[in-house]
């Protein structure tokens, strides 16, 4: 932004100065060689009038020759000459051909001036005061050096130059002023809505600079911030109350069932196995409601993992469960490549790929018969990386891939068809993607991407 207001103020600036001031500036110059020149012609005039002595009545004029010698002392050059332009008096040598412009000065009776870059050169005619004749009896040519015009013109450019130097100067200086009066407010509310996406609710934008507008939105962001950080926390409040108030009772339901099976008949006591069952199936709704409110108030600090190394634990970890129900879990790279690589970094929040895959394993592991197999691949990808979690079981059609994010969206009767919707909303919400699509000769693909780590607002794990 300040670079856009300067060169906007610095282009505005510099268009009123071409629009303004060199006009100014050229009218001025004019005006200094105008001047210049129109002494030039007075004196010359004046020259002409007391030449009529030398010319007329072929007497040595001293008054005539007292001026030449002054002009002369000045620098000037002057000839008297007749109307044949024959030399009567000279003092110095005129450098520039004065004969053509005093021909043209006895031919219309009238002076002319020439100016070049170096002289100023001004023919008069020099009449008879008797009245003789019609015809000027002579010329009177005045050869002025421009040194004194050219310093003057470019004192006069140089002021111009400086002026515009000190304008622009003072428009920069007024732009990144302006600039940053109008941005730190800005800056601040970026920062602060950086933080905030990254799960620090106690952050606050709070500008007492700037102009109104932006002071009123700051303060509109703390105050969505504060009604934002009351809400989460009541959510988690919340959450950890129903935890606590759903799970007790539950508890000691299954307790209760627990004691009237053991002294139950045979009839009564598969009842109650069919009642336990229940119970604990309730028990993992309950578990999953909580997991997945959890996942869609995520507002933890990111840190930045290494996907492999996670991976490799997770798959472990899980092992025991997938021999027991003969199920061969692979990891690609395997365990032995994955040593000492460093593998895709991302940033997510602290336990969230730990969650992704053990819910993923064990719904994997849950569908698969003996003999099945589950892969769980990591690479890096342009945009960031990419968890693939591959099996060779019965899979999904294509309608229940369109619909297993969902809650309560499952295939099987003793799932509860929250453990995808769980993946997709910790996957999203730290700026992920999560796809389903059919494992070739069989099977389901879960695709999970994730962007490139940033380490703004997030920390570094090992």
């Amino acid at each position: 932004m300040t670079k856009r207001i300067l060169a906007a103020l610095l282009a505005l600036t510099a268009a009123l100065l071409v629009a303004a001031v060199v006009p100014l500036a050229l009218k001025a110059t004019q005006h200094v060689q105008e001047s210049y020149a129109n002494a030039a012609e007075a004196e010359a005039h004046s020259l002409a009038a007391i030449a009529v002595e030398n010319l007329g009545h072929n007497v040595s004029d001293r008054e005539f020759q007292d001026a030449m010698r002054s002009y002369y002392a000045q620098g000037d050059e002057v000839v008297l000459a007749t109307p044949s332009l024959a030399t009567v008096t000279m003092r110095g040598k005129p450098p520039v051909d004065w004969r053509q412009l005093a021909a043209k000065t006895i031919a219309q009776g009238t002076s002319n001036t020439l100016v070049t870059k170096t002289r100023v050169v001004v023919t008069e005619p020099v009449w008879d005061d008797k009245g003789h004749t019609d015809n000027p009896i002579g010329v009177v040519v005045l050869e002025r050096p421009t040194a004194q015009l050219n310093d003057s013109t470019s004192g006069l450019w140089l002021y111009v130059g400086v002026f515009v130097v000190v304008a622009m100067l003072a428009a920069a200086a007024i732009a990144v002023t302006f600039a940053r009066w109008v941005s730190k407010p800005l800056v601040r509310m970026d920062a602060a809505a950086r933080k905030l996406a990254n799960g620090d609710l106690s952050v606050r934008a709070a500008s007492g600079s700037g102009p109104p507008e932006l002071r009123r939105m700051a303060a509109s962001f703390d105050m969505m911030a504060g009604r934002l950080e009351m809400l989460v926390h009541g959510h988690r409040a919340m959450l950890a109350d129903v935890s606590h108030q759903l799970r007790t009772p539950l508890a000691a339901l299954r307790l209760r069932i627990d004691l009237l099976a053991a002294d139950a008949g045979p009839t009564a006591r598969a009842e109650l196995a069919g009642a336990q069952d229940e119970i604990a199936r309730l028990s993992r709704l309950v578990d999953g409601l909580l997991a997945t409110a959890r996942a869609e108030s995520v507002t933890e600090q990111r840190i930045v993992i290494n996907l492999i190394p996670t991976v490799a634990e997770r798959v472990a970890a899980w092992q025991p469960v997938a021999d027991g129900s003969g199920v061969k879990l692979a990891t690609e790279p395997s365990g032995d490549d994955a040593e000492g690589t460093l593998g895709p970094q991302v940033a997510v929040g602290a336990g969230h790929i730990e969650q992704i895959l053990d819910n993923l394993l064990a719904n994997a592991i849950e569908a698969l018969p003996e003999g099945g197999r589950v892969t769980v691949s990591v690479s890096a990808t342009e945009d960031g990386a990419q968890l693939v979690v591959a099996d060779d079981g019965p899979g999904m059609s294509a309608e229940e891939r369109g619909r297993a994010f969902l809650r309560f969206s499952t295939a099987s009767s003793n799932g509860t068809g929250l453990g995808l919707a769980i993946v997709h909303r910790l996957v999203t919400s730290n700026g992920g993607a999560a796809r389903l699509s059919e494992t070739p000769g069989g099977g389901l693909t879960v695709t999970l991407e994730f962007p490139t780590a940033s380490h703004e607002g997030t920390n570094s794990q090992a």
